[in-house]
């Protein structure tokens, strides 16, 4: 009985669904930063599976299906986009080099930090990309030989971290402008970081969504060159 309930696709689907509601109910009555939807939700998940024993197998028979949803997810971003296209006509070419900063400071921080550990190349080449959204992340680490897993653990920690911190940055470093905020958190934190920068507002999370698909290219174009 158990063992059928485990592997039904429903399972995974109705656990995943139930963990990210009360993540959002707990991050809106606490306000508090560490109550990140996104992590509370994974940490829920991933405490019910070790406590009922319930295998990754068993559980991506149903979660995997959200995996599906990362493509149009990203796609539904264009919306908020296209609603500030003049904002972004105006600030063209700063939003550009702003995303190749951010890039390039993403890469050469991994590069860096993997050299220094003596990393192998699986490893760096799993890392490269987690300043990106997961659907190309995932895309880039698969072409260099990297693991799929720690590439999206690596992308999820690096957009739960700037959603959490970037608030706390933005008022320490005094950026008060719009696009320069929304930017910098698309650049670091991509889809995640993202859903923060709609919250604080609409030119913020229309800058994030821009610089999380430039940041996405940019990155998939300077892998070649590694």
């Amino acid at each position: 009985m158990t063992e059928a309930l485990f592997s039904s696709p429903f399972f995974g689907l109705t656990l995943t669904a139930a963990c990210w509601v009360f993540a959002l109910w707990l991050q809106k009555r606490t306000g508090l930063l560490v109550c990140n939807p996104v992590l509370v939700a994974a940490l829920l998940v991933i405490g019910v599976m070790t406590l009922f024993h319930v295998s990754l197998e068993d559980y991506n028979a149903g979660g995997s299906i959200i995996k599906l949803m990362l493509g149009p997810a990203t796609a539904v971003l264009a919306l908020n986009i296209y609603q500030q296209r003049q904002i972004l006509r105006s600030h063209f070419l700063p939003v550009l080099a702003g995303c190749l900063m951010g890039s390039l400071t993403s890469i050469a921080v991994v590069l860096a930090f993997c050299w220094f550990f003596a990393t192998e190349d699986m490893f760096t080449a799993s890392m490269v990309p987690k300043s990106i959204t997961t659907a190309i992340a995932v895309g880039i680490s698969e072409s260099r030989g990297g693991i799929q897993g720690i590439t999206a653990a690596s992308v999820v920690i690096t957009g739960v971290e700037g959603a959490m911190l970037s608030p706390l940055f933005a008022k320490l470093f005094r950026i008060t402008d719009p696009v320069a905020e929304g930017v910098a958190i698309g650049a670091s934190s991509h889809a995640i970081g993202t859903s923060k920068a709609l919250e604080i507002g609409p030119l913020q999370g229309a800058m994030s969504s821009v610089s999380l698909c430039v940041c996405g290219i940019l990155t998939s174009i300077l892998v070649l060159f590694l």
